[in-house]
C-alpha cells in the first residue's frame, strides 16, 4: 500500500476510534442509568435476582453493557454479586439500619463541615454555593427516581463537596463510599412540598463561607438528625 494511502488508512481508523469511545460511554451510562431506575423505583424488587439476559432485552441492549452497569451499581451499593446466583438487588435498609447509616454520618460529616469552613479553597466555596443553587432548580424528592433523579445527585454532590473541602482525602473517602442518598432515597418517595432539605444545605453553606468551624459543624449536625427523623417516620405505623 502507497505511504499516503496507509497513513489515510491510519487517520480514519484513529477518527473511527476517537468517535466510537464517546458513542460507547453514553451507551454506558444509559444504561447503568436505565438498571439504577429500575432497582430504586422497586420494578426490580428489593433482593430480587437481577437477570442479566432479561435486563438486556428490556432495554434493548447486548449483555455487556448490562455487566458493566451492574459493577457500577454494585459499587453504588445497589446490586450485590453473589457465587453461583450471579446479581441480586440489595435489601432496602431497616429501622435499624437507618440508624446505623446516619450514626455514621453523624461521626463523619460534621467534622467534614468544620474543616471545610477551616480549610476550603475559593474554588471550593464556590462549588458548594453553586450545588446549592443548582438544587433550587430541581423538584425534591417525591415520585418516582426519574422525577428526583437530579436532586438526588445534586445532594449527594453537597455532600461530597464538603467532605472534599475539608482536605481530609481518608474523610471524604468514607463519606462518599456510605452512598447515603441512594439508601435513603430508594426507601420510599416524600411529598417535595416544604422538603426543609434545601434551607438545612443553607446554613451548612453560610457557616462555612462566613469560616465559622464550631458553627459549621452544628449546622451538619442539624440536618443529618432532622433528616433522621424524616426517614424513621417511614417505619411508623400508618
Amino acid at each position: 500500500m502507497p505511504a499516503d494511502e496507509s497513513s489515510a488508512s491510519d487517520e480514519a481508523a484513529g477518527a473511527s476510534g476517537l468517535s466510537a469511545a464517546p458513542v460507547r460511554q453514553v451507551l454506558s451510562d444509559s444504561v447503568y442509568e436505565g438498571i439504577k431506575t429500575m432497582v430504586m423505583d422497586h420494578e426490580i424488587a428489593p433482593g430480587a435476582r437481577v437477570g442479566i439476559e432479561a435486563v438486556a432485552r428490556t432495554l434493548n441492549v447486548s449483555p455487556t453493557p448490562v455487566r458493566e452497569a451492574l459493577a457500577r451499581l454494585e459499587a453504588d451499593g445497589l446490586v450485590v454479586k453473589r457465587s453461583l446466583s450471579g446479581y441480586r438487588a440489595t435489601e432496602l435498609l431497616t429501622r435499624q439500619g437507618v440508624e446505623e447509616l446516619f450514626e455514621m454520618r453523624l461521626l463523619l460529616e460534621p467534622r467534614a463541615a468544620a474543616l471545610a469552613a477551616l480549610h476550603a479553597d475559593d474554588s471550593q466555596l464556590d462549588a458548594i454555593e453553586g450545588i446549592l443553587e443548582d438544587m433550587q432548580a430541581h423538584p425534591g424528592p417525591a415520585g418516582t427516581y426519574a422525577a428526583y433523579r437530579d436532586f438526588a445527585a445534586l445532594d449527594q454532590r453537597f455532600h461530597d463537596a464538603v467532605a472534599e473541602a475539608a482536605h481530609r482525602p481518608l474523610l471524604a473517602d468514607a463519606v462518599q463510599r456510605l452512598h447515603a442518598h441512594l439508601h435513603v432515597f430508594r426507601l420510599s418517595s416524600l411529598r417535595s412540598e416544604g422538603d426543609p432539605t434545601l434551607a438545612e444545605h443553607g446554613r451548612v453553606v453560610r457557616a462555612i463561607l462566613r469560616r465559622r468551624a464550631e458553627r459549621a459543624a452544628e449546622a451538619m449536625a442539624e440536618h443529618l438528625t432532622r433528616s433522621l427523623e424524616r426517614q424513621l417516620e417511614r417505619f411508623e405505623p400508618s
